[in-house]
């Protein structure tokens, strides 16, 4: 075989590897996605079903001005938010950026809360930039096992 002929292979050797190693992470920035996508329209929907199904088991999380709390304190205020019918929400997401490394991935985005309460004639809109860490647990599913957010 010629020097160019290896060249060639190892160039092409060098690419399909860099190519496989992409794979991974790019499925996974795209399952997380999904997983955001799904979780708003849920919420906006007010379908309760997996509305939790987004946070893992052991999920910890900081939302500026409240004490940390977990999976259980969240899907409980979660479901009595959305089965609070005087009450009009709806979730925006704006995904800043996704890094993925292994098993672990750090989404920073920005969700934007619209809230119409009872007899109000303009809604209140809330910005919450936040830090979202998921992890791929057992069954393969990506979910946020920690995150960090406040209001703008």
């Amino acid at each position: 075989m010629s020097n160019g002929a290896l060249a060639i292979l190892a160039a092409c050797s060098i690419f399909s590897f860099g190519a496989a190693a992409q794979t991974p992470a790019k499925e996974a920035e795209t399952a997380i996605r999904g997983a955001l996508a799904r979780w708003t329209a849920d919420f906006n929907a007010r379908d309760t079903a997996r509305i939790c199904d987004l946070f893992a088991p052991d999920l910890v999380y900081d939302y500026r001005g409240f004490p940390e709390r977990t999976h259980a304190d969240l899907c409980g205020l979660l479901l009595q938010s959305l089965a609070d019918r005087t009450k009009q929400f709806t979730y925006a997401l704006d995904i800043r950026e996704i890094i993925v490394s292994g098993d672990m991935a750090v989404v920073r985005l920005v969700w934007t809360l619209t809230t119409t309460l009872p007899g109000a004639t303009t809604p209140v809109v809330s910005k919450e930039p936040g830090l979202d860490v998921f992890r791929r647990q057992v069954d393969g599913n990506w979910r946020i096992a920690r995150y960090i957010a406040y209001e703008e």
